[in-house]
């Protein structure tokens, strides 16, 4: 007599999730879950959401490891959907020479990518992606993101230590 019915689809996500917590899929040097192909397309992406000009962007803010880091702990479950929307991001920027990043999120973001890249256009991956940019650049860097109050300075927010520890400056050796 069975306990509960698990489905393989149930234990094919649940253990797809496991292998890539581990880090076993082979994570790019510095981050721990997503691999270097993956990195390079979610910072194209990222970049091209939040660029930079006088102030940082995405990169510059380290939107990326911020993602990354999450993937292990808050986003968990979101692991799969971030390898599936990434490949076909880069599949469907790949399948057409030329093709400019703002022009395939400008696609996403009105839903209209083709099926065989995304089955409901790309909107759903391109929120998903622009929510967790959005968190990583403009949150505490204790996160991950928002590396050396990037976004912080560029509104003018003063910058506040982070809870639990005392800040000093490199220059005179004292407390801030």
């Amino acid at each position: 007599m069975r306990m509960f019915a698990l489905k393989r689809r149930t234990f094919l996500t649940a253990a797809a999730v496991a292998v890539a917590g581990c880090g076993v899929r082979g994570a790019a040097p510095g981050y721990r879950v997503l691999s270097e192909v993956e990195v390079k397309a979610l910072e194209e992406w990222c970049e091209a959401l939040i660029p930079a000009d006088q102030d940082g962007g995405a990169t510059d803010a380290r939107v990326v490891r911020f993602i990354d880091i999450q993937l292990t702990r808050k986003y968990r479950m979101l692991l799969p959907k971030y390898r599936e929307a990434v490949a076909a991001f880069a599949r469907y920027r790949g399948s057409k020479p030329g093709l400019r990043v703002e022009e395939v999120l400008a696609s996403m973001e009105a839903g209209k990518c083709p099926h065989e890249f995304f089955t409901d256009g790309g909107k759903a991956a391109f929120e998903m992606v622009l929510g967790h940019a959005m968190q990583g650049f403009y949150g505490s860097p204790r996160h991950g993101g928002n590396r050396e109050y990037v976004s912080w300075r560029m509104l003018g927010v003063p910058v506040s230590p982070v809870r639990g520890r005392q800040q000093y400056t490199i220059a005179d050796g004292g407390k801030v």
